[in-house]
């Protein structure tokens, strides 16, 4: 570890450890930066280390969080540049909230947090969300809270998915949660969900090929498809690019009824077969998807750069590159062939249940849910075979980049180029953890 951390010094030399970080790296585009721990975060109950507090709580009635397209907190004002923006995303499998403050380069990452919360466990038998599984998630939103009323940032971002989209009683929970914690969750489309994933991994898919893992450097695709397997959805997004600009647009994109809690309730009963029957399942979804956009064709030109999101995804890097405890820097950015992947799922298959619960990238809490998503995956890939670029980042990410481009386009109205120039230097001096937005 301390080879690589001397590695990536050197392409950051001013770089410097904050305090608390656990010196997990990972690499964007190029540049550089920090977390305490991604999406993956395996075998730790949470990113981070924190007491609930919930005496600490907000109250209700005092609440944080997005109302309709508002950002809802602004502490000071209208002035951003200077403050620190958060991000909540309450999926069906975790909740999870980053926080971050703005820089010349990107993003520095602050504060991380996330924890399994199964909220979508027993929907897709009951079609509402379980007492038990919200109050799990009500005291991982609390501690959020805590969190947040810590760091005290400008702009509060808060969004729910495919658990609250489906369920009977999606909207009532979501104001449960803001009477009882004080953060106001917006409940998102699946399109939305799609383009923040976009937006999270934009770095990914316009950067130069033959980089990390792959074997030859090619003319940039323009063409991106991206896959985000979640715990009660899969978002597939097919992407225009321009490398030359820096740009994406989301030209098509599929929420699949299947994530890695819904199928693995779906497909319940072990026994042979049941494998295959996921895969199956999952691919009849993607057929008029590839109708209408004709996705094999650009693969076959060499025209499409694909990336995954999940913790499916890098599972398979991990288990690629061997490693004996999750890396963020070694994974986000592993370019993952195919060979590679389906040598990554065989040995998943032979290592079973058991094996999956001792392995330390995966761990007791998220080894039910790994074959579902090697279905999910492998769906997609035998529709749309070729290497994947792995990526650990979310909608967390994706809410950041928006809030913090939206913040610098409205200080760059209001002051003018200069003067907005000259506050997010000053504002970002001292901080060197980098996300490219």
């Amino acid at each position: 570890m301390e080879q690589s951390d001397a590695r990536l010094r050197s392409q950051a030399p001013n770089l410097e450890f904050p305090s608390g970080c656990n010196r997990q790296i990972y690499s964007t585009g190029g540049r550089t930066g920090f977390e305490h721990g991604g999406r993956h975060a395996t075998n730790r109950r949470d990113e981070a280390a924190v007491s609930d507090g919930s005496a600490h709580a907000k109250q209700p009635g005092a609440e944080w969080g997005q109302v309709g397209d508002r950002h809802c907190s602004d502490r000071r004002g209208d002035r951003t540049a200077d403050g620190l923006f958060a991000a909540i995303d309450l999926g069906t499998n975790n909740c999870r909230l980053m926080i971050a403050a703005r820089t010349a380069a990107g993003f520095s990452v602050l504060d991380s947090y996330s924890r399994m919360v199964r909220l979508g466990e027993g929907l897709q038998k009951s079609g509402e969300l379980t007492d038990e599984a919200m109050g799990r998630t009500i005291e991982a939103v609390r501690a959020c809270a805590v969190r947040i009323e810590k760091r005290r940032p400008v702009l509060i971002r808060a969004v729910a998915t495919e658990a609250c989209r489906r369920a009977a009683n999606g909207r009532a929970f979501i104001d449960r949660i803001r009477h009882e914690t004080g953060v106001a969750i917006d409940i998102i489309s699946s399109r939305e969900e799609a383009e923040l994933a976009v937006e999270s991994c934009a770095s990914l898919l316009l950067q130069a090929r033959g980089g990390q893992g792959e074997t030859a450097a090619s003319p940039a695709a323009n063409r991106g498809l991206l896959l985000d397997i979640g715990g009660g959805s899969t978002e597939i997004a097919w992407v225009r690019l321009d490398p030359e600009r820096r740009i994406h647009e989301v030209i098509g994109y599929v929420s699949i009824p299947a994530g890695v809690i819904t199928l693995s309730e779906k497909f319940s009963r072990r026994r042979p077969g049941v494998y295959r029957a996921m895969v199956s399942y999952v691919r009849k979804y993607l057929e008029n998807f590839e109708a209408v956009h004709r996705i094999r064709g650009e693969l076959q030109r060499g025209n499409v750069r694909m990336v995954g999101t999940s913790g499916t995804v890098t599972t398979l890097a991990c288990l690629d590159l061997d490693l004996a405890r999750y890396t963020r820097w070694a994974v986000d950015g592993h370019y993952l062939d195919r060979q590679a992947s389906q040598k990554a799922i065989s040995r998943l298959h032979r290592m079973g249940i058991s094996g999956m619960r001792a392995h330390p990238c995966i761990g007791p809490e998220r080894a039910a849910y790994v074959m579902p998503g090697c279905a999910i995956f492998d769906a997609v890939q035998s529709m749309w075979p070729g290497g994947v670029i792995v990526a650990d980042r979310g909608l967390r990410d994706g809410m950041l980049i928006r809030m913090m481009k939206g913040a610098a386009q409205a200080n760059m109205r209001r002051d003018g180029p200069h003067r907005a120039a000259s506050a997010d230097a000053s504002a970002t001096s001292g901080r060197e953890t980098l996300f490219s937005i």
